[in-house]
């Protein structure tokens, strides 16, 4: 209430001094009061971030993704899969699983209760080539999927590739000169 009646008192100022219309100040007056007072209104009910906390989930979850895999890992090599065969198929279980919980709408929960965690690994890649997939498989295979495909991991691969090319260069021209 307090907020309106001053947006009153500037606007009858305006008026009497004759700087413009009541309707005029008052409008601009009025949208930067008001979008004022929702940033203060909406700051008391926005939870304030805990990364220390966060921080620390996403090391576990991490933690036991890998520690699962690792674990996983040693199961196929004591099943008498070679250690490289062995990794490739870790490898296609986290993305099969990251696909499955995507495709089942369980992926976004979940990674809202443990964090980043899930997300760093393979399985956060996974996801983002699945999700759209799903999203946008209604508008048919070539302009829904397969156009929408990469729209949030073609970025990351776009930069990954460039990154590890001009890397490979460096080390390249570096072995060259030395």
């Amino acid at each position: 209430m307090a907020d309106n009646r001053k947006i009153e008192s500037k606007a009858d100022e305006g008026e009497r001094s004759g700087r413009g219309s009541t309707d005029d100040l008052h409008g601009r007056v009025a949208k930067k009061d008001v979008a004022k007072a929702y940033e203060k209104y909406a700051e008391r009910f926005t939870p304030k971030p805990r990364y220390f906390f966060n921080s620390l989930k996403a090391f576990a979850t991490g933690g036991m993704i890998c520690t699962a895999s690792l674990w996983l890992e040693r199961k196929f090599m004591a099943a008498g899969v070679p250690e490289q065969d062995a990794g490739i198929c870790v490898v296609i279980i986290l993305i099969m699983a990251a696909q499955l919980l995507t495709g089942l709408g369980w992926f976004d929960t979940v990674g809202k209760h443990v964090g980043a965690g899930v997300i760093v690994p393979i399985t956060g890649f996974a996801n983002s080539m699945v999700a759209p997939a799903l999203e946008y498989k209604k508008e048919g295979i070539v302009l829904g999927v397969g156009a929408k495909l990469f729209s949030l991991s073609g970025p990351v691969l776009v930069s990954g590739i460039a990154l590890s090319t001009a890397i490979g260069l460096i080390y390249w021209a570096v072995g060259v000169i030395w």
